[in-house]
């Protein structure tokens, strides 16, 4: 082809001169970046909340005065820019990309910080968009303590090329509280110990909504199975997340940092136990 980069990790074409990199190679850093911890936050199915609690990591680990960072790998459904007000564009720096930093700090990557407008849709095949994560990491001009990895739902081509060419050293299990997610949980699970990544919690949300009059607790997704399941796969339960409608309204009005972080204490103490 003449207009091939020689790149084949963010093509899709299937031509004769095709070579297929090392998928299983972890990428580096650009020189004189620094990233200390490198967290993934996953889900077997979509619309767990997978994107809040990412962003709750982030929130409270940047309020304690770590450099905290966010990649978007949920490439065809990004969502974090908007949680937190962004709707610019990320700039070039030479032949890197210069993160977008909050109004409190905390770094992004988003593909929707790439795109002419943000609603535009994301159209591209598995080879580009794992293409494209890769080139989060190694583009990006990261200085933190802490990034978390937003990841996409379910155990496809995305997840599988960030565990592979990341440095993730351990995830978070998001789910909610139906009996079917024992098996979306162990679906995420296994992935995880195929692939060598340690899993740290489960958090699941939506576990209850408190009644604003008389304070009660409503299982409206029913009774929690988090603990059994947890049980079973010998890790902890990192945190049980209500409905809460003023996260959601944060969220809505690009207000996240301003987000209270009373829901996943655990899960912090476990992050801070791993740097000791």
């Amino acid at each position: 082809m003449s207009d091939c980069t020689h790149d084949c990790s963010t093509c899709g074409e299937s031509c004769g001169e095709r070579k297929e990199a090392n998928v299983f190679e972890k990428k580096p850093l650009r020189p004189g970046c620094r990233v200390g911890k490198v967290y993934g936050v996953v889900s077997g199915k979509g619309g767990v909340g997978k994107s809040m609690v990412t962003s709750q990591l982030a929130v409270a680990l940047r309020r304690e005065g770590y450099r905290t960072a966010i990649l978007d790998a949920d490439i065809t459904g990004p969502s974090i820019p908007k949680a937190f007000g962004i709707h610019g564009r990320a700039v070039a720096q030479g032949d890197a990309i210069v993160p977008v930093t909050t109004a409190t700090g905390i770094q992004l990557m988003s593909v929707n910080l790439l795109l002419e407008h943000e609603t535009d849709p994301v159209i591209w095949r598995g080879p580009v968009i794992g293409g494209v994560v890769q080139q989060f990491w190694t583009d990006v001009l990261w200085n933190c303590d802490y990034l978390f990895v937003d990841m996409p739902p379910g155990t496809g081509d995305v997840p599988l090329t960030a565990f592979q060419s990341l440095p993730i050293e351990g995830i978070v299990i998001v789910t909610s509280p139906q009996d079917l997610v024992k098996m979306i949980v162990k679906k995420a699970f296994n992935m995880a110990e195929m692939m060598k990544i340690p899993v740290l919690g489960i958090v699941e949300n939506y576990s209850y909504v408190k009644c604003p009059d008389c304070g009660k607790e409503l299982k409206v997704f029913g009774e929690s199975h988090i603990d059994e399941i947890a049980e079973k796969l010998g890790v902890e339960v990192l945190g049980k997340m209500p409905i809460d409608p003023s996260l959601a309204e944060l969220s809505d009005k690009g207000d996240f940092a301003k987000a209270e972080n009373k829901y996943l204490t655990d899960a912090f103490e476990v992050l801070h136990q791993l740097d000791r």
